[in-house]
Parts: structure tokens; C-alpha cells; sequence
């Protein structure tokens, strides 16, 4: 026996009464789950003993979607999240400039601003705002949804941007009331901004990769749905996978990635299924997940698609980035060649496109466990909590989301759309699957915190008192299911991890406290104590 973890309270997920006291791991295996005696009895000279004192040991966190890479690469930004002002937003960015001696010409970028914060003034930034930083660096600051950026004026320059340049499909960018361009490029127009910033090298990207997994192993994720092969300029996928492959062999690897594959141009999508790409491609560490697809924005930015306009916005009912013709065919082609897709829809009107473009595909090539999804999932009516249930579609939910979005959800959709929005739990008692993650860089990937989130529907400083939406509120054990299990059923491999069990692949996770039993608005405030991966405690 490699290590046992004995004298603690063994969550196996397999049950809410399904509880041990040890675990014993052989290699990177889970080859016992029983009493302190039946652990203890297999020790030999060279087993690692660990008393967990009591604390508590559940499987290995999974956030079922994030950017993995995109965080990784937001960790060499200005850090913006914090932001409370524009201009803090601006001084931020200045001293970034100057604490990296960055270089006259050289792109700077920033992520994180979220003008809902702002004290000051509470809008966007523009490029006259960002020329204040600097008139000699181009500047990239990214908001936080990552759905909007803003570009300075030497940065238009080197785009070639003004007005006479025609808008983009499926995007935007912003011109004030005499035709100039302010800077400002939402959802695909954001596209040519970042294929004229320079791509980090493979040794970058794989030094991006290891930083932002130390970050998630601190919080107890050794597995997720990652989308990341357009988190960098020039999109450039067979990097990312080289990356990912590359660190494998290496034996750097510390986080199991699903790949959720961005790839919203049909040449492109036949060119990587050419390749001989598809689900389920790879290996335990790295894998090739599903098509992931964008239909809308987001609803801080006011580009999420919607049936019916914005009500604090007469007139705009969001962006769409691609026609249902053309969503139609991007899933067709999917389902066709055995690849599960993962669809971005975060308004209504973006979600009923979603499903259409799913429905056709299941219509022409039956097949039972599809497991198509939607991401985000947040402005539902009841027909839509239906389809998730009849299309047996997996959601894909954010319960960090709660955070921002319940100070928001009624000014931007009224009140009535509020009332079917974020029905977490009326999804589950319709049986539909809900892998929980965290959209990072959006939100923080704290799972603890998601966790507090979805049971006490409150944001982190106890907001709403009573709850928002309280009647949508997980039980403690949903939502840590929807951490564990339901992110493997969400990459079909829940015979693998997911949950503690003899066979399976010996990710664990030691809290200071029980979830279960814990009071729960004293969730949040749990720690990590110890994360394995592999069979290995890691060193984080």
C-alpha cells in the first residue's frame, strides 16, 4: 500500500449515508475504502500513514468549465478584478506598466474590470480613458465576462481600425455620437484585437499551464472542463495540445483537463476532425471533450441573446454570433462524427437556438447518451428547464455566478424572466445533470465558495439575508455532487473519478470541515487542507 488516510470522514459521494473512516491507494488507484483497521492491516514498511484527525476527505474537485489557460494567461496581466473605480482601473494598469518595465510598443493587457463596480463612473472604459495610461504602449484591458475589451488609441493604430472600418459578424464595436471609434469591441469583433497581439511561445504556454494548476490544486480541483483553444492570440490549437501532452510526459501534470474545443468556423471544426480529433481522444490526464460552441455574450455586458428586450435596455435583446443555419451545421457535423458538444447560452433566445441546432442533429442520427450540453444556462422559462429534461441535455452551471449576478437578474430581464432564471433546483428534480464549475478567469474557481453559493443561494457577504431565489437552493449534498460526480458524467468517465470507490483513480480532496454537516453558512469558510492527485499528496 502507497498511502492510507485513516481516522476521517470518508464522503464516497455514493451515497449521502455512504461514509467510512480510511482509504488506501496502491499506485494511483483507490484500493480500499473501510474502517481504520482494515486500512491500517494492509500498511507495510513503505506506506505513507496520514491521520486525518477527523477531518473530512471527498473526491477530487471538478470545475465542469473554466479557462484554464486563460487564467494561466491572466496571471502575466494587470489584475483588474478587484477594481472598485475607472480609475483604479487606469492606475492599475500604469503601475503594471511600470513594475514590469514593459517596453515602448510592446501590447500591455489587463483583465478583470467590471463597471458594475465602478464608484466613479459607472461605464465603460474607452480609448480616451486607456490613452491616459499611455499613448506610447498598445493597451488591452479585457472585462471580466470576457465577452468585452477596450483598446487605446495606439492599439486602433496598429489595428488599422477607424471609422470607415466596417463592423464585424457576430460583433460589435462601439462608435460615439460623431462616427469615431471609442475603443470598445464586443463578442467576435474582439477577434481581430487579439490575432494582432503576439502568441506566447510552447514553453510559455506550458509555464502558463503549471502556474494556473498550483493555483487549483490550493483549492482542492484535480480535474475540469477546460475551454481553451482560443484563450491566446493567433488561436493556435495544436500549441495548446502540445502543451498539454507535453507536460504529461514530463510528469508535471497535476490537473486532469477535459478539452472543451472552441472551434466556431466549419473548415476549421472538418480540419480538426480530419485530424482524427474527436471525444474521448487522449488519455486520463488530457482529453478531447466536446465542441464547444458560442451562440451569445453575457448578461453583465448586455450581449446575452434574449426573446424579448433588456428591461433596463429598450430595443437590445443581446449579439448572436452565428445564424441557426449555421449553428445547425456546426452541431451536425459534430454529432456525426461522435464529438459531444458544449453550446455557450446564457440568454433565452440564445438557449432555444442551442436546442434547436441539438434537436436537428438527434433527429437525423439517433443516439442515446449524448450528453449535449449548454454552458451557463441563466435566463430559463419553463419550456426551456423542460427541453434540458426531455433532450436529456447536461447543464452546465456556475453557482459562483450568484456572487454579481443576484444584485442584476431583475434589472436586466424584469422580474418575471428573474423567476425561472438560475433554476438549479428545479433542474435536478427534473433529473437533469448539473456539472458545477466556475467560468475562470470570470469568477473565482473557490469551490467552497461555489458550493456556500448554491446552498445558501447568498453571495459571499451574506446577501440577499433571506436567499435569492431561495427555493432554487441545493441541498449540501447537490451541490457537492454536482463538484464530483456529475463533472465526470459530464466528460463520461464517472467510472473513473469522481467518486471514492475501489477501481478508481485516487483524486482526493481533505477539508477542515464536513460540507454535509457544517453549518451552512459556514461553507465558505472551509479549507483545503491536503489535495491528492494521482495517488500523490501534493505539494501545493
Amino acid at each position: 500500500m502507497d498511502l492510507i488516510l485513516h481516522n476521517g470522514v470518508i464522503r464516497t459521494m455514493n451515497g449521502e449515508s455512504d461514509v467510512y473512516q480510511a482509504v488506501g491507494i496502491k499506485d494511483n488507484k483507490i484500493v480500499l475504502v473501510g474502517s481504520n483497521e482494515e486500512a491500517l492491516g494492509l500498511k507495510d514498511e513503505n506506506t505513507q500513514v496520514v491521520d486525518l484527525g477527523g477531518k473530512t476527505v471527498v473526491p477530487g474537485f471538478n470545475d465542469s468549465h473554466m479557462h484554464l489557460l486563460s487564467y494561466g494567461y491572466s496571471l502575466t496581466m494587470a489584475y483588474l478584478n478587484d477594481t472598485t473605480s475607472l480609475q483604479e482601473v487606469l492606475e492599475r494598469t500604469r503601475e503594471f506598466i511600470k513594475d514590469k518595465n514593459v517596453p515602448e510598443g510592446k501590447w500591455v493587457r489587463g483583465r478583470g474590470w467590471n463597471q458594475d463596480y465602478f464608484q466613479d463612473e459607472n461605464r465603460f472604459p474607452t480609448r480616451y480613458d486607456l490613452d491616459k495610461i499611455s499613448m506610447d504602449h498598445p493597451i488591452c484591458l479585457t472585462r471580466t465576462c470576457g465577452h468585452v475589451l477596450v483598446v487605446n488609441s495606439k492599439g486602433l493604430d496598429i489595428l488599422g481600425i477607424d471609422k470607415n472600418t466596417p463592423q464585424f459578424p457576430g460583433g460589435h464595436f462601439d462608435k460615439d455620437e460623431n462616427g469615431e471609434v471609442l475603443g470598445i469591441f464586443r463578442e467576435d469583433a474582439m477577434r481581430p484585437v487579439y490575432n494582432a497581439i503576439p502568441a506566447p511561445t510552447l514553453d510559455e504556454i506550458k509555464d502558463m499551464i503549471l502556474a494556473a494548476s498550483r493555483e487549483l490544486n490550493k483549492c482542492g480541483i484535480t480535474s475540469v472542463g477546460s475551454d481553451d483553444f482560443e484563450s491566446l492570440p493567433q488561436g493556435d490549437y495544436e500549441n495548446v495540445i502540445r502543451a498539454f501532452r507535453e507536460l504529461k510526459e514530463e510528469g508535471k501534470t497535476t490537473v486532469r483537463v477535459y478539452e472543451q474545443c472552441l472551434l466556431s468556423e466549419k473548415e476549421r471544426l472538418k480540419g480538426f476532425i480530419n485530424k482524427g480529433y474527436k471525444t474521448g481522444w487522449g488519455d486520463e490526464y488530457f482529453k478531447i471533450g466536446p465542441l464547444k460552441l458560442l451562440i451569445d455574450g453575457s448578461l453583465g455586458a448586455r450581449t446575452a441573446a434574449l426573446v424579448e428586450d433588456y428591461n433596463d435596455d429598450k430595443g437590445n435583446t443581446g449579439i448572436i454570433t452565428a445564424t441557426q443555419e449555421y449553428l445547425n451545421d456546426l452541431v451536425m457535423i459534430a454529432h456525426e462524427n461522435d464529438c459531444q458538444t458544449a453550446i455557450h447560452g446564457i440568454g433565452d433566445r440564445g438557449m432555444y437556438m442551442a436546442f434547436e441546432a441539438i434537436e436537428k442533429a438527434l433527429e437525423a442520427h439517433p443516439r442515446n447518451d449524448h450528453r449535449h450540453g449548454i454552458v451557463h444556462a441563466q435566463i430559463t422559462d419553463e419550456v426551456l428547464l423542460d427541453k434540458f429534461r426531455d433532450l436529456e441535455a447536461v447543464a452546465y452551471i456556475q453557482p459562483i455566478f450568484l456572487d454579481y449576478d443576484w444584485k442584476m437578474v431583475k434589472d436586466r430581464v424584469g422580474e418575471e424572466r428573474e423567476k425561472t432564471s438560475y433554476n438549479w433546483k428545479s433542474m435536478v428534480d427534473k433529473g437533469v445533470h448539473i456539472p458545477c464549475g466556475s467560468d475562470a478567469p470570470v469568477e473565482t474557481f473557490n469551490v467552497l465558495y461555489g458550493i456556500y453559493e448554491a446552498v445558501t443561494r447568498k453571495d459571499l457577504q451574506g446577501n440577499p439575508k433571506e436567499g435569492w431565489l431561495i427555493d432554487q437552493a441545493l441541498t449540501p449534498y447537490e451541490a457537492l455532487y454536482g463538484y464530483t460526480v456529475e463533472g465526470a458524467y459530464a466528460s463520461f468517465e464517472e467510472n473513473m473519478k469522481g467518486s471514492i470507490k475501489e477501481g478508481m483513480l485516487a483524486d482526493l480532496v481533505v477539508l477542515t470541515q464536513d460540507p454535509l454537516t457544517v453549518d451552512k453558512n459556514s461553507i465558505k469558510d472551509i479549507e483545503v487542507e491536503m489535495t491528492v492527485f494521482d495517488g500523490k499528496i501534493l505539494t501545493v
